[in-house]
């Protein structure tokens, strides 16, 4: 497969998803990046804002994702608009790259567990980067298992999504610039 085949499907915030995306460019690789009108993002290449019925789309129910996360969502317009972009983004992708912290209950911390779990629901091939615990992860039926030295993850389906925290922290950045690395180089 050539280069110019990949797509990264992302959402552009600051932290994670603005790592996978400078990344993507670095590489040549082409970016989308699914957001909605007013809401704050730092990556602008492959924008793609979605309105309200391609919103409707990607709806699902906040007791549901409460419930499977163990763990309260709010009924806030902002955090609905966010899940249902994160619909879209593992919706198109075949291969999900997250950055984050999996919780005992076998989860991903925060909004970005919704993506983790819709991936798991989905059956699509998912790694997460655990800054915590300082490697990578791969969902194999029913647990997590870990991955090291030549195991660590590969780019290797077209469609693709990177997503995850916020709050990025040296190492998750250096495991982003190595994926995209070992991928691609």
């Amino acid at each position: 497969m050539n280069k110019e085949d990949f797509i990264l499907f992302s959402g552009g915030a600051k932290g994670a998803e603005a790592e996978f995306g400078a990344n993507a460019e670095r590489h040549g690789i082409e970016e989308v990046n699914f957001t909605f009108e007013g809401h704050t993002i730092v990556r602008q290449r492959g924008l793609r804002v979605l309105h309200h019925e391609e919103l409707k789309n990607g709806d699902v129910s906040l007791e549901y994702v409460s419930r499977l996360l163990n763990r309260r969502y709010t009924a806030s317009p902002t955090i609905r608009k966010i899940l249902q972009t994160i619909w879209y983004q593992i919706n198109h992708a075949q291969q999900i790259f997250v950055i984050g912290e999996i919780l005992d209950d076998k989860t991903v911390k925060g909004g970005t567990g919704w993506g983790a779990e819709f991936t798991k629901l989905c059956n699509k091939p998912l790694y997460v980067f655990d800054q915590k615990q300082d490697g990578w992860y791969h969902w194999v039926e029913f647990d997590w298992v870990a991955l090291s030295g030549d195991q660590e993850p590969v780019i290797s389906d077209v469609h693709f999504a990177g997503t995850g925290t916020r709050y990025l922290q040296e190492n998750g950045r250096e495991a982003i610039i190595s994926l995209f690395e070992r991928s691609f180089k």
